[in-house]
């Protein structure tokens, strides 16, 4: 626009989003999904045709190697010295054979400041039931002990220790047993067992008056609630209370203020961009946390004027049953300087 000054520093934006359900229906979602990223990235870049001075961390030879061009890595990810993936261990969740969980980092220095990029996949819940058992859910511990796996294998001493930033499906859900007390405080609560194992397969919460009326009905992949407006009313706001399994975390991540409604599950019929599957209880599965000293990278940018934000992409059209989420910011010129003897590896070597 002619006679506006272009914001100063590099810009960065993270966008996490899971895009397994898109290929459950490509016909129908892919589509969409595409152009309300196209509109939110503005161009689909890596990194940005105009940055210069861009540097990648090599794992293998332990220094930075000046980004040029396009670069195809058509091997193995693990072979690729470029970054650092690894898959958690079987033990950490035994009811799943096979599993693609885990984590990728890369590194990168930018405007003279280094920093990680990390991106996270974690465990889901496995049953809404079990999920209800307890306060906090046996899930959510496995999620806190993969998580703490992370933090310590990036911050360990192979490497310098940079910023870093730790982004994905974390599948974090909220605290099943304290939601389902709130929202069926006033209701009486029925449970069936199954015939042969008297196996507890679904309970059911009726409101005491009112005919009875079903308020929720809890199966081991289903949580049907009657008023999924709870869940949007606000961005859902009014739950965040019991959006927990971060808070062991505290002194070690920071994430902005969610003002967007929980992530997933989303209905992955093209036609109910806004509507939840009656699967999971909705929460907030994605998300983009910081360490410490990211934060003060990322709000440092705040000080001339609002250009942090962090938001959710395709609030009204199907996107699978997770809607992307992402954070935009900007690396001020020599954001990295009171740091130099941290980022003097950003020097091609």
């Amino acid at each position: 626009m002619a006679g506006k000054v272009a914001a100063p520093g590099t810009a960065v934006l993270l966008v996490t989003a899971n895009v397994g359900s898109l290929f459950d229906d490509p016909e129908n979602l892919q589509k969409n999904w595409l152009r309300e990223f196209y509109q939110a990235l503005g161009s689909f870049y890596f990194l940005h045709e105009s940055l210069k001075n861009i540097y990648q961390f090599d794992f293998k030879a332990k220094k930075y190697r000046k980004v040029a061009g396009k670069e195809i890595y058509s091997d193995t990810l693990e072979s690729t010295p470029m970054l650092e993936k690894e898959k958690f261990p079987q033990d950490y969740f035994p009811e799943c054979k096979w599993s693609r969980k885990g984590f990728i980092r890369t590194r990168w220095c930018i405007a003279d400041c280094a920093f990680d990029l990390v991106n996270i996949h974690l465990f889901h819940d496995a049953s809404n039931l079990v999920a209800w058992e307890t306060s906090p859910s046996v899930y959510s511990g496995i999620r806190h002990k993969a998580l703490g796996y992370v933090l310590d294998r990036i911050i360990d001493q192979r490497f310098e220790k940079v910023s870093y930033f730790v982004f994905g499906d974390f599948n974090f859900r909220l605290d099943s047993k304290s939601v389902v007390e709130t929202l069926c405080t006033k209701a009486t609560m029925q449970t069936v067992r199954a015939a042969d194992t008297n196996e507890v397969v679904k309970l059911i919460f009726r409101e005491s008056d009112n005919d009875r009326k079903v308020m929720l009905q809890l199966e081991k992949k289903l949580f049907d609630y009657f008023n999924q407006e709870v869940f949007r009313d606000n961005n859902g706001t009014a739950l965040l209370e019991f959006d927990k399994e971060l808070s062991v975390f505290k002194d070690r991540l920071y994430e902005l203020d969610i003002s967007f409604p929980p992530s997933y599950p989303y209905s992955e019929d093209a036609r109910q961009g806004e509507q939840y599957m009656n699967t999971r209880c909705p929460a907030w599965c994605d998300r983009i946390l910081m360490s410490l000293s990211a934060k003060e990278l990322v709000l440092r940018s705040e000080s001339e004027e609002k250009v942090v934000t962090y938001d959710h992409i395709g609030p009204n059209v199907c996107m699978g049953d997770h809607k992307p989420v992402f954070l935009a910011f900007r690396i001020m010129p020599g954001a990295g300087k009171p740091h130099a003897h941290v980022h003097k590896c950003c020097v091609v070597q």
